[in-house]
């Protein structure tokens, strides 16, 4: 099997593995501060356990400014999760996955808005593309403005998630020299404290199933997937990567399907091609960017700072 073979086989069971968290959250029947509280607490341990095994806490190659970015990534993914399981429970696993997949468009909205990073009349264009897409994923009517059902608020809970995402994206870009198993780990493990005041433990008692799904969280969705998803990410160039990435929300729409009986409406599916070729454009264009910008060429694959969640993780 060559590397990039075996790069696509690891990222695309990264991504199908992300597209069955929404199950995971859903089965679990813990709120979404408790899930994603014992997300990262597991996840914390299975990161820590193989970064420890590989031996990459020596010669990690934090400095106090990275270490600082790195734990502000993590603030940021750890409420995007919060209120990514929130739109699942106020709208379902599909419209909340699609509509959390404008992330990229953020990316590069905050970029221009925080960084002057340019903005081209394609980006814009392509951008103003998705969001079309996303009034029609979304299923939003003038009615659901005044019903107070709470679909709009979920539909607002999953664009906040993917804000949430995209600053992420933009604060962990500018840290060098950091394997990203390593950011991941700082990542989840600020989440400990940060969650604790919020997690209420009264809710968990018990032994059963419940805890079978919350640790699956943790192990599988967090410590593997990761693995996984890095060990792709330095064997495949980044088109493959960015095509790849759209796996996570096609599982994730078919297991909602299969388990739950939820399915977007044709109106709504409609949108998700617009979405789906927008964000590649948009991704596709940044990262050329990036890889053609100075001092980015001669990077080593492990060094090169990735998200704490899928181009996608994105769960």
């Amino acid at each position: 099997m060559t590397s990039e073979s075996k790069g696509t086989a690891q990222l695309t069971a990264a991504m199908v593995l992300s597209g069955t968290l929404g199950v995971f959250v859903v089965e679990s029947g813990a709120s979404p501060f408790n899930v994603v509280f014992f997300r990262v607490l597991f996840g914390a341990l299975a990161l820590g356990a193989y970064v420890v095994a590989r031996g990459w806490l020596r010669g990690h190659g934090f400095t106090p400014r990275t270490l600082g970015l790195a734990v502000l990534g993590g603030v940021f993914i750890v409420f995007n999760w919060v209120f990514l399981f929130q739109s699942y429970e106020n709208t379902s696993i599909s419209v909340a996955t699609v509509v959390y997949h404008t992330q990229p468009f953020y990316v590069v909205l905050l970029g221009a808005l925080l960084f002057r990073e340019r903005l081209t009349a394609a980006k814009a264009g392509w951008i103003t593309l998705a969001f079309a897409g996303l009034i029609l994923v979304s299923g939003v009517t003038p009615g659901d403005f005044t019903s107070g059902d709470g679909y709009l608020t979920g539909v607002g809970q999953a664009l906040l998630a993917a804000l949430l995402y995209g600053l992420s994206t933009l604060v962990t870009k500018r840290i060098t020299g950091v394997r990203p198993h390593l950011i991941a780990l700082v990542q989840v493990v600020v989440g400990i404290p940060l969650l604790l005041p919020f997690a209420s433990f009264g809710a968990m008692s018990g032994t059963g199933a419940d805890w079978g799904w919350l640790v699956g969280l943790g192990v599988v969705h967090t410590g593997l997937m990761y693995v996984l998803m890095y060990a792709a990410y330095a064997q495949l160039p980044t088109s493959k990567i960015a095509v790849l990435a759209f796996v996570y929300p096609a599982v994730a729409m078919v297991m909602d399907w299969a388990v739950y009986g939820h399915h977007i409406g044709l109106v709504q599916a409609l949108g998700v091609p617009l979405i789906v070729l927008a964000s590649l454009k948009v991704t596709l264009a940044r990262r050329a960017a990036s890889a053609s910008a100075p001092g980015t060429a001669g990077r080593a694959p492990e060094a090169v700072s990735r998200p704490a969640t899928p181009a996608g993780s994105r769960g």
